[in-house]
């Protein structure tokens, strides 16, 4: 008797070659067919488990592959949150000193004094905050907005609708889409 295959990792039947001396002796052991229906039976019922399993084994992989992606995805929001947090901390703390500069240079154009050197500093903090996403609250003229504005004082005007922003009084800044500073405005009622 020669074997053709008897690794158990290989995706190969084993083959079995009988001799014709050892086919006679072993004739009296052949599958009858009644037999055969039966493995048969019994195959298709392992199949039948094994695709069962094979599918569930898939489901399992699928429930697996979303949620490492839906960590993935909160992990990379959850990095930017950070990082956008900690931006927004420096800049609020980066505007009081920007404040100061703007002040600064109203002060000494009021005062006829060449500013030039004030101009050029707060050219290079507007594209500062430009590269980092900070943009002004434009208020003057607009109605106001609790979600954009904070309002410090109310001025009487019959001319202008009520809530109308007359006077900023600090500018207010944009941070990714999220107020980091409200702008402080006057606005006006009528009558």
């Amino acid at each position: 008797m020669v074997e053709l295959s008897n690794e158990s990792n290989s995706d190969e039947i084993p083959v079995n070659v009988v001799s014709e001396n050892e086919e006679e002796s072993n004739s009296s052991s052949t599958i009858e067919p009644k037999s055969l229906e039966s493995h048969i039976d019994e195959l298709t019922i392992q199949l039948d488990l094994e695709k069962q399993r094979s599918s569930e084994y898939e489901e399992k992989l699928k429930l697996v592959l979303a949620d490492f992606q839906n960590l993935s995805r909160k992990t990379q929001t959850d990095i930017e949150n950070g990082t956008n947090s900690k931006i927004n901390e420096f800049a609020l703390d980066f505007l009081q000193i920007y404040d100061d500069f703007v002040r600064a240079k109203e002060v000494f154009s009021e005062s006829k004094i060449n500013s030039d050197g004030l101009d050029s500093i707060l050219k290079n903090m507007d594209s500062l905050l430009e590269k980092y996403h900070i943009k002004a609250i434009d208020a003057l003229g607009e109605i106001f907005n609790p979600n954009f504005h904070e309002a410090i004082l109310i001025i009487s005007d019959p001319d202008l609708d009520d809530n109308t922003i007359t006077k900023e009084i600090r500018k207010g800044y944009i941070s990714h889409e999220r107020v980091i500073r409200p702008t402080l405005v006057e606005i006006s009622k009528k009558g």
